[in-house]
């Protein structure tokens, strides 16, 4: 498949992203464009070095896991090697509304982060019928 039909396939805005995540230049790939440089300037066929097949190598690929949760949920990122900050910053009539929270560990935090939505949310919801009924 074209490079432009596998970037729209995939989502990529451009093409340059899908080649710059997917393509991978190979041993193979080097030695083909060394002998097309060679019969190109110097006129003459080089001689080919013998390839042996190779089996593929496992790869230390690993999908990049997004960095935002779904809305609602806050993130929570690591400061320091002891401290977790924990983030929720709805949009309240058209401004953020942004609270933090920290902790020693991840889940400690989370946990803090849970608690924090779940009050910054009866707050909203105060501020809503407040807006209703005025």
């Amino acid at each position: 498949m074209d490079i432009k039909t596998l970037s729209a396939v995939i989502g990529h805005v451009s093409s340059a992203t899908t080649l710059n995540v997917y393509a991978h230049v190979t041993d193979e790939m080097r030695q083909s464009a060394a002998a097309k440089i060679d019969r190109a300037i110097a006129g003459v066929e080089s001689q080919p070095e013998p390839t042996i097949p190779k089996k593929p190598a496992r790869t230390t690929f690993q999908a990049v896991k997004g960095k935002y949760r779904k809305p609602g949920t806050g993130c929570v990122t690591q400061i320091s090697d002891h401290l977790w900050e924990g983030r929720y910053s709805p949009k309240v009539s058209g401004k953020r509304m942004a609270r933090n929270i920290y902790a020693p560990t991840k889940a400690e935090c989370e946990e803090k982060l849970a608690q924090l939505i779940a009050q910054m949310k009866e707050e909203i919801a105060d501020l809503r019928t407040q807006a209703k009924a005025g």
